[in-house]
């Protein structure tokens, strides 16, 4: 099916005959190849008499020669459940870090506290990425924080300016989410373990029914599509200079850059917790990248994965 689309994805017309000469196969296998990747990738086909067939767009898919250059080893997938559990997969397996994962599609992708990540087909960016944590906790703190600053960094180096940072995991441009992060731990963070970054960015996408909450894409920011493999090489490199960054440092030296870059400063919020929450005022970050509320006149600290936070009187 693949291969079938790699024929297709410069957005022309191919005959159904030229097409099978092509796979070795009838024109009714390549009909119903084609029907396969309507419904399962929800992608469009234009079928004219005489003409052939065509998608709706030119497609532009993950390639592994342009991406050979990548500061990490990289992993291609058509489609996974979530490149994060593909990832955790492979420390399962005893694949040495670092390494990525990229897949065109997810099926089941996650955000934080067990949330749908919408995934269509050649669309968007889904990369984690594995890395290997000696030596205890300390390398932990903020590193979600850090994450977000590297996102930020690329999508502003592709004139998406207005982005910013929300504690912890988000990145906005206005109310609308572009990008998110999902860090997941597997080992024993005192000793030896494996963390995996998922990083979900909206590239390409125009519209979709799926998502429940505000949302933007790279393209609707900027008015143009987006070559996503380059943004992939884009985001190793600069996820690679943050974190050295971060391991040598700790995230003490970027909590200035990342608190003049969050987009909820000062504003009224509610934080959630199960079913705890707690109203106050964002006043910032600590050194270790939890946050600070001032809540009925006192600053109270707060970090921990499973935390939500969102603006007063927002729906």
């Amino acid at each position: 099916m693949l291969t079938l689309l790699k024929l297709l994805k410069d957005g022309r017309f191919h005959s159904g005959q030229a097409l099978g000469a092509a796979l070795g196969i009838s024109r009714s296998a390549v009909w119903k190849q084609l029907q396969k990747l309507e419904v399962e990738l929800n992608l469009p086909i234009h079928k004219v008499r005489g003409r052939g067939y065509k998608l709706a767009a030119p497609l532009e898919l993950i390639d592994q020669g342009t991406l050979a250059d990548s500061h990490y080893p990289i992993s291609i997938f058509e489609s996974l459940d979530s490149t994060n559990a593909e990832a955790l997969r492979g420390v399962s397996a005893g694949r040495a870090a670092p390494f990525v994962v990229v897949a065109e599609q997810q099926s089941a992708g996650r955000g934080r506290r067990g949330r749908k990540w919408v995934s269509p087909f050649a669309q968007n960016i889904y990369y984690s990425l594995v890395l290997r944590m000696d030596g205890g906790m300390h390398q932990l703190e903020g590193l979600s924080l850090v994450v977000g600053l590297a996102v930020m960094s690329v999508l502003r180096s592709y004139d998406c300016s207005s982005v910013g940072l929300k504690w912890p995991n988000d990145l906005l441009v206005g109310n609308k989410k572009i990008a998110g992060i999902l860090l997941e731990l597997v080992g024993d963070p005192a000793d030896v373990c494996h963390v995996v970054i998922g990083i979900g960015i909206n590239v390409n996408m125009k519209a979709t029914n799926e998502v429940d909450q505000a949302w933007t894409s790279m393209r609707l920011e900027t008015g143009k599509e987006v070559n996503r493999n380059l943004v992939i090489l884009t985001l190793s490199e600069t996820l690679q200079m943050y974190l050295e960054r971060h391991a040598k440092l700790g995230f003490s030296a970027v909590q200035a850059e990342w608190e003049s870059n969050h987009l909820w400063a000062g504003r009224e919020v509610s934080l959630i917790a199960g079913v705890n929450q707690v109203n106050g005022t964002v006043i910032g970050i600590d050194p270790q990248g939890a946050l600070r509320l001032s809540v009925e006149g006192q600053e109270k600290v707060f970090s921990g994965g499973e935390l939500s936070l969102r603006l007063r009187n927002d729906s």
